[in-house]
């Protein structure tokens, strides 16, 4: 496998604070509405304490990106380190991209009549640091990876509540949340 950067979101750390969809907000300025970083709890049939395990998700960075491939103007390209990355200024906001995503990476933004989306800070990645919201993170919940060299046999690929789409083989892994102990006191 060829170097494929990803979000390494370990669900067991998070804390819903979302520092990391805050800081990406901050970085970009992204218009009302548009969010390209988002943090879901987990539904209670998937984690059964409410309020209590999240995944924070932006784009996937796909293998196979329908973005990409459903682009008229060629405003997404794949870099060699796996970042799918957004040319706004070639974008003519036709939305292919937006509906054809099954992630909701894509955001339309109204303002600007044109698409846009995570491309995983790669300006910070190109300058050695790491993406806003991974700096962010106070309990380091959120990482980036390389999946070529990446081998925890724990994480997960398509964990619980997190759509499957083998086709497009997002990059994204995922560590899920432990239950919590629960400690009694004698007496």
């Amino acid at each position: 496998m060829s170097k494929q950067l990803a979000f390494y979101v370990d669900s067991q750390k998070c804390i819903g604070c979302f520092s990391c969809a805050m800081a990406c907000k901050n970085m970009y300025h992204p218009e009302p509405g548009v969010k390209w970083r988002q943090v879901y709890p987990l539904s209670e049939d998937i984690y059964p304490h409410h309020e209590r395990a999240f995944y924070s998700l932006a784009c996937n960075h796909c293998e196979h990106p329908t973005c990409l491939e459903c682009c008229p103007v060629g405003a997404y390209t794949k870099r060699e380190d796996g970042i799918v990355v957004h040319d706004q200024d070639k974008c003519i906001g036709c939305g292919n991209c937006v509906r054809s995503c099954p992630y909701g990476a894509p955001q339309y933004n109204q303002k600007l009549k044109k698409a846009e989306k995570c491309s995983m800070c790669w300006e910070r990645i190109d300058a050695k640091l790491e993406p806003a919201c991974v700096q962010a993170c106070p309990v380091k919940a959120l990482r980036i990876i390389d999946l070529s060299e990446f081998n925890d046999v724990e994480a997960l690929h398509y964990p619980p509540g997190f759509p499957r789409f083998e086709s497009l083989n997002p990059s994204v892994r995922f560590k899920l949340p432990r239950h919590p102990h629960v400690v009694r006191r004698n007496g």
